[in-house]
């Protein structure tokens, strides 16, 4: 495996929340804190399917996230940028797949109701870069998917 592609699912993994653009009818960017899961470079979220993310992705399937944390010296910054596709996860035993590794990420998702407006989506990872200031200021390694 790629190490470029090994960082990013390591750091996707040991990370719980996204930073999700998407874009309105309208054209306008917009930007959503998610919690989300992960399989190797592919993650996965849950939203109501009225939500303006959900809206957006509907209408434009096109992408992009960042995962990072609060780092106070700009020297210590690491992180993934990635853009993508999305879309709704519709076959029963993907969207099963989907709400088991949320619980076992998110335990207390356990005891969230069930909600038939809840519905889940994927992004499938376009093209990536793991960011990595402690290489060098600005220093960003690029992958692509196939």
């Amino acid at each position: 495996m790629d190490r470029i592609l090994k960082k990013i699912i390591h750091y996707l993994d040991t990370h719980p929340y996204l930073r999700l653009a998407t874009v309105s009818a309208a054209g306008t960017p917009v930007a959503h804190t998610v919690a989300y899961v992960s399989r190797q470079a592919t993650v996965y979220f849950i939203t109501d399917k009225e939500s303006r993310k959900a809206r957006n992705i509907l209408q434009n399937p096109a992408v992009a996230y960042t995962v990072d944390e609060n780092y106070i010296e700009l020297t210590d910054i690491q992180g993934v940028q990635m853009e993508g596709e999305a879309r709704l996860v519709t076959e029963p035993a993907e969207v099963e797949t989907a709400a088991k590794l949320l619980i076992d990420k998110f335990p207390a998702m356990r005891d969230i109701p069930q909600n038939p407006d809840l519905v889940y989506f994927r992004i499938d990872p376009k093209k990536g870069y793991f960011i990595d200031c402690t290489v060098d200021f600005g220093h960003r390694d690029k992958i692509v998917f196939d």
